[in-house]
């Protein structure tokens, strides 16, 4: 069979996925068995011009745009992500996976204050950088608690246990709660965002903030917020 030669190259792009397609049966349980190398590039694909084009044009675009930014066909972007909706949740779970990788790094550091910073530094810049996706998402009604709640509370989890692991390291103030903490790194990016401040002065702001949340110099730990 000879190639349609009024083919856009978006539609050629997804050709190999096309070809693989699986069964009706195998997409309605997508996770009987593992995606071809191909559709996890081509939804990765997606997952990255969709963010762009959020943030950019706003969460009312149409998604031809997406998948033309992605070079895609709509028929792949629509086997991906049968409805807008599900494009929303799936940036929204790539960008808290990435969160979860970042500090699952930090778990065995052997600098226990070093690894709480660094990792409230990466969480700032990540909410920094894709503040106006985020904000985006926020007026389309993504409620990013309770869509991705599992996930949100595993972040949590995880920074808890920095957290316990800083203050016992005497690198960490006693006194602060993990839900302090990601209020006044938010806070502070947030701050630097309405005051127009660009990458350097939102980190020159968090920076700030993370000096007020080490332990004072000599002071022994106290009693643990929970």
């Amino acid at each position: 069979m000879t190639a349609n030669p009024t083919a856009t190259s978006a539609d050629r792009a997804g050709d190999s996925e096309d070809r693989a397609r699986p069964s009706d049966a195998d997409e309605a349980h997508p996770g009987s068995r593992p995606m071809r190398a191909d559709a996890v590039k081509n939804r990765a694909r997606i997952l990255e011009a969709a963010e762009e084009v959020f943030a950019t044009e706003g969460v009312s675009v149409p998604i031809d745009t997406v998948a033309e930014r992605a070079g895609l066909g709509v028929g792949t972007l629509y086997r991906h992500f049968p409805t807008k909706e599900a494009l929303f949740e799936a940036i929204v779970e790539a960008r808290l996976e990435h969160i979860l990788e970042t500090v699952r790094a930090q778990a065995d550091a052997p600098d226990p204050g070093e690894a709480l910073f660094v990792f409230l530094g990466e969480f700032a810049r990540e909410a920094a950088a894709k503040k106006d996706l985020f904000e985006a998402l926020m007026s389309a009604g993504i409620d990013f608690k309770s869509q991705c709640a599992g996930m949100v509370d595993e972040v949590k989890r995880h920074l808890d246990a920095l957290r316990l692991r800083a203050v016992a390291a005497g690198a960490l103030r006693c006194d602060v709660s993990t839900e302090e903490m990601i209020g006044l790194v938010m806070g502070a990016c947030q701050a630097a965002g309405h005051t127009g401040a660009d990458e350097i002065g939102c980190q020159r702001m968090v920076e700030i903030v993370c000096d007020g949340l080490r332990a004072p110099a000599g002071r022994p730990s106290a009693a643990v917020a929970s």
